[in-house]
Protein backbone atom coordinates (compact mmCIF):
# COMPACT_ATOMS: atom_id res chain seq x y z
CA UNK A 1 0.00 0.00 0.00
CA UNK A 2 1.20 3.49 -1.08
CA UNK A 3 0.34 5.85 2.16
CA UNK A 4 -0.05 9.37 1.73
CA UNK A 5 -0.41 11.53 5.29
CA UNK A 6 -2.86 14.85 5.12
CA UNK A 7 -2.54 17.47 7.68
CA UNK A 8 -3.24 21.01 8.20
CA UNK A 9 -6.20 23.15 9.47
CA UNK A 10 -9.58 23.63 8.41
CA UNK A 11 -9.31 23.25 4.28
CA UNK A 12 -7.81 20.10 4.33
CA UNK A 13 -10.40 19.23 7.09
CA UNK A 14 -12.88 19.93 4.95
CA UNK A 15 -15.43 22.53 4.83
CA UNK A 16 -16.94 22.33 1.32
CA UNK A 17 -20.48 20.60 0.91
CA UNK A 18 -19.83 16.94 -0.16
CA UNK A 19 -22.37 16.67 -3.49
CA UNK A 20 -23.41 13.77 -4.93
CA UNK A 21 -20.83 13.32 -7.20
CA UNK A 22 -18.18 13.29 -3.95
CA UNK A 23 -20.16 10.46 -2.11
CA UNK A 24 -19.11 7.01 -3.72
CA UNK A 25 -16.57 5.45 -1.85
CA UNK A 26 -13.01 5.67 -3.84
CA UNK A 27 -12.04 3.00 -5.95
CA UNK A 28 -8.30 1.05 -4.78
CA UNK A 29 -8.92 4.05 -2.07
CA UNK A 30 -8.37 3.41 2.20
CA UNK A 31 -8.73 5.35 4.53
CA UNK A 32 -6.93 4.86 8.09
CA UNK A 33 -8.56 4.13 11.03
CA UNK A 34 -6.07 3.72 13.60
CA UNK A 35 -8.91 1.43 15.01
CA UNK A 36 -7.56 -2.35 16.72
CA UNK A 37 -8.93 -5.35 14.06
CA UNK A 38 -10.12 -2.71 11.29
CA UNK A 39 -7.36 -0.25 10.88
CA UNK A 40 -8.31 0.52 7.18
CA UNK A 41 -11.70 1.33 5.38
CA UNK A 42 -12.57 2.07 1.91
CA UNK A 43 -12.20 5.58 1.69
CA UNK A 44 -14.93 7.95 1.64
CA UNK A 45 -16.15 11.62 2.87
CA UNK A 46 -15.71 13.14 5.20
CA UNK A 47 -11.95 11.84 4.84
CA UNK A 48 -11.38 13.69 8.40
CA UNK A 49 -13.62 11.54 10.21
CA UNK A 50 -11.11 9.37 12.03
CA UNK A 51 -8.77 12.34 13.08
CA UNK A 52 -8.02 12.31 16.62
CA UNK A 53 -7.65 15.89 16.88
CA UNK A 54 -10.67 17.21 14.30
CA UNK A 55 -13.58 19.33 15.67
CA UNK A 56 -16.84 18.14 15.99
CA UNK A 57 -18.22 15.21 13.28
CA UNK A 58 -20.02 17.47 11.90
CA UNK A 59 -17.86 20.30 10.81
CA UNK A 60 -15.71 17.53 8.71
CA UNK A 61 -16.85 17.78 5.20
CA UNK A 62 -15.19 17.86 1.51
CA UNK A 63 -11.59 18.80 1.49
CA UNK A 64 -8.78 18.28 -1.28
CA UNK A 65 -7.89 14.53 -0.39
CA UNK A 66 -11.17 12.99 -2.01
CA UNK A 67 -9.67 14.52 -6.09
CA UNK A 68 -6.36 14.05 -4.98
CA UNK A 69 -6.52 10.12 -3.60
CA UNK A 70 -8.88 9.61 -6.68
CA UNK A 71 -5.90 10.28 -8.83
CA UNK A 72 -3.18 8.96 -7.29
CA UNK A 73 -4.81 5.84 -7.62
CA UNK A 74 -5.23 6.22 -11.22
CA UNK A 75 -1.45 6.73 -11.52
CA UNK A 76 -0.71 4.06 -9.12
CA UNK A 77 -0.80 1.64 -11.44
CA UNK A 78 -3.32 -0.79 -9.39
CA UNK A 79 -1.54 -0.63 -6.64
CA UNK A 80 -3.41 -0.04 -3.14
CA UNK A 81 -3.89 4.22 -1.99
CA UNK A 82 -3.76 4.67 1.77
CA UNK A 83 -4.94 8.06 3.51
CA UNK A 84 -4.15 9.06 7.14
CA UNK A 85 -5.69 12.35 7.44
CA UNK A 86 -5.89 14.11 10.94
CA UNK A 87 -6.27 17.37 10.22
CA UNK A 88 -8.06 20.21 12.53
CA UNK A 89 -9.51 23.32 11.55
CA UNK A 90 -7.97 27.07 12.78
CA UNK A 91 -5.05 25.81 13.58
CA UNK A 92 -1.54 27.19 13.15
CA UNK A 93 1.89 26.27 12.00
CA UNK A 94 2.89 26.97 15.65
CA UNK A 95 0.48 24.62 16.86
CA UNK A 96 1.99 21.99 14.33
CA UNK A 97 5.44 22.46 15.87
CA UNK A 98 7.28 18.54 16.98
CA UNK A 99 6.57 17.68 20.39
CA UNK A 100 3.13 18.80 20.15
CA UNK A 101 -0.25 17.42 20.53
CA UNK A 102 -1.28 17.92 16.60
CA UNK A 103 2.22 16.57 15.43
CA UNK A 104 1.94 13.71 18.05
CA UNK A 105 -0.57 12.66 16.82
CA UNK A 106 -0.05 13.20 13.39
CA UNK A 107 3.50 11.09 13.57
CA UNK A 108 1.45 8.44 15.95
CA UNK A 109 -0.90 7.36 13.47
CA UNK A 110 1.52 7.39 10.13
CA UNK A 111 3.47 5.02 11.99
CA UNK A 112 0.65 2.83 12.85
CA UNK A 113 -0.29 2.82 9.17
CA UNK A 114 3.29 2.37 7.75
CA UNK A 115 3.03 -1.54 9.28
CA UNK A 116 0.99 -2.01 6.25
CA UNK A 117 2.32 -0.38 3.04
CA UNK A 118 5.40 2.41 2.46
CA UNK A 119 4.63 6.12 3.39
CA UNK A 120 4.95 8.01 0.12
CA UNK A 121 4.28 11.31 0.96
CA UNK A 122 2.82 14.62 2.99
CA UNK A 123 -0.17 16.48 1.46
CA UNK A 124 -0.26 19.98 3.63
CA UNK A 125 -2.66 22.61 3.65
CA UNK A 126 -2.54 24.98 5.95
CA UNK A 127 -1.68 28.84 6.51
CA UNK A 128 -4.59 31.06 7.20
CA UNK A 129 -4.04 31.66 11.26
CA UNK A 130 -0.45 32.84 9.39
CA UNK A 131 -1.43 34.80 6.99
CA UNK A 132 0.09 37.43 8.50
CA UNK A 133 3.56 35.58 9.26
CA UNK A 134 4.70 35.26 6.14
CA UNK A 135 8.31 36.27 7.43
CA UNK A 136 8.30 34.28 9.94
CA UNK A 137 6.48 30.83 8.69
CA UNK A 138 9.53 29.44 6.27
CA UNK A 139 11.61 29.07 9.17
CA UNK A 140 8.89 26.82 11.29
CA UNK A 141 7.96 24.89 7.71
CA UNK A 142 11.35 23.75 7.19
CA UNK A 143 11.71 22.82 10.74
CA UNK A 144 8.36 20.63 10.42
CA UNK A 145 9.68 19.11 7.34
CA UNK A 146 12.54 17.68 8.88
CA UNK A 147 11.16 16.33 11.58
CA UNK A 148 8.53 14.85 9.73
CA UNK A 149 11.17 13.05 8.23
CA UNK A 150 13.16 11.90 10.57
CA UNK A 151 10.12 10.48 12.42
CA UNK A 152 8.96 8.79 9.31
CA UNK A 153 12.16 7.26 8.34
CA UNK A 154 12.58 9.18 5.03
CA UNK A 155 15.16 12.00 4.50
CA UNK A 156 13.56 12.91 0.84
CA UNK A 157 9.90 12.24 1.71
CA UNK A 158 8.02 13.98 -0.51
CA UNK A 159 6.04 16.94 0.89
CA UNK A 160 3.42 19.36 -1.01
CA UNK A 161 1.92 22.48 0.58
CA UNK A 162 -1.00 24.59 -0.92
CA UNK A 163 -1.05 28.59 -1.53
CA UNK A 164 -4.40 30.46 0.29
CA UNK A 165 -7.27 31.88 -1.83
CA UNK A 166 -6.67 35.55 -2.00
CA UNK A 167 -10.26 36.49 -1.54
CA UNK A 168 -8.51 38.31 1.41
CA UNK A 169 -6.08 39.97 -0.21
CA UNK A 170 -4.06 39.89 2.99
CA UNK A 171 -2.83 36.66 2.46
CA UNK A 172 -1.07 37.40 -0.96
CA UNK A 173 2.57 37.87 0.98
CA UNK A 174 1.76 34.51 2.11
CA UNK A 175 1.41 33.04 -1.46
CA UNK A 176 4.34 34.64 -2.67
CA UNK A 177 6.60 33.18 0.29
CA UNK A 178 4.90 30.26 0.03
CA UNK A 179 6.05 29.76 -3.30
CA UNK A 180 9.76 29.97 -2.61
CA UNK A 181 9.37 26.30 -0.65
CA UNK A 182 11.14 24.37 -3.19
CA UNK A 183 14.30 26.40 -2.97
CA UNK A 184 14.53 26.17 0.72
CA UNK A 185 13.44 22.26 1.36
CA UNK A 186 14.64 19.70 -1.43
CA UNK A 187 11.99 17.11 -2.54
CA UNK A 188 8.88 19.64 -2.13
CA UNK A 189 6.03 21.38 -3.91
CA UNK A 190 3.78 23.75 -4.16
CA UNK A 191 0.09 23.74 -5.46
CA UNK A 192 -1.09 27.13 -6.78
CA UNK A 193 -5.02 28.53 -6.12
CA UNK A 194 -5.82 30.66 -9.11
CA UNK A 195 -9.03 29.76 -10.56
CA UNK A 196 -10.52 28.87 -7.78
CA UNK A 197 -13.56 30.21 -5.35
CA UNK A 198 -14.77 30.56 -1.68
CA UNK A 199 -17.50 29.75 -0.15
CA UNK A 200 -17.15 32.48 2.57
CA UNK A 201 -13.25 34.46 1.51
CA UNK A 202 -11.27 31.33 3.53
CA UNK A 203 -13.15 28.18 2.51
CA UNK A 204 -12.96 26.81 -0.59
CA UNK A 205 -15.91 25.56 -2.25
CA UNK A 206 -16.63 21.88 -3.38
CA UNK A 207 -15.37 22.58 -7.09
CA UNK A 208 -12.43 24.68 -6.29
CA UNK A 209 -11.45 21.57 -3.56
CA UNK A 210 -12.08 19.30 -6.00
CA UNK A 211 -9.40 21.42 -8.62
CA UNK A 212 -7.11 21.53 -5.84
CA UNK A 213 -6.31 18.20 -5.18
CA UNK A 214 -5.86 17.18 -8.74
CA UNK A 215 -3.23 20.13 -8.13
CA UNK A 216 -2.18 18.14 -5.44
CA UNK A 217 -1.46 14.80 -7.60
CA UNK A 218 0.30 16.73 -10.05
CA UNK A 219 2.95 18.06 -7.70
CA UNK A 220 2.69 14.90 -5.81
CA UNK A 221 3.77 12.49 -8.73
CA UNK A 222 6.80 15.06 -9.76
CA UNK A 223 8.27 13.80 -6.35
CA UNK A 224 7.28 10.48 -5.67
CA UNK A 225 9.57 7.70 -6.72
CA UNK A 226 7.57 5.27 -8.71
Amino acid sequence: MDIYLLIGQSNMAGRAPIEKQDKDTLSNVFLFTGEGGHEWIKAANPLNKYSTVRKSLSKQKLGPGYTFAREMAKASNGKQIGLVVNARGGTSISEWSPGGILYNEAVKRAKMAMKFGEMKGIVWHQGESDASKADSYPAKIKQLIQSLRTELGNPDLPFVAGQLSEDKTERHAFNVMILTLPTLVPNTGVVTTERTKTMDSTHFNAESQGLLGERYTREMLKLVIQ
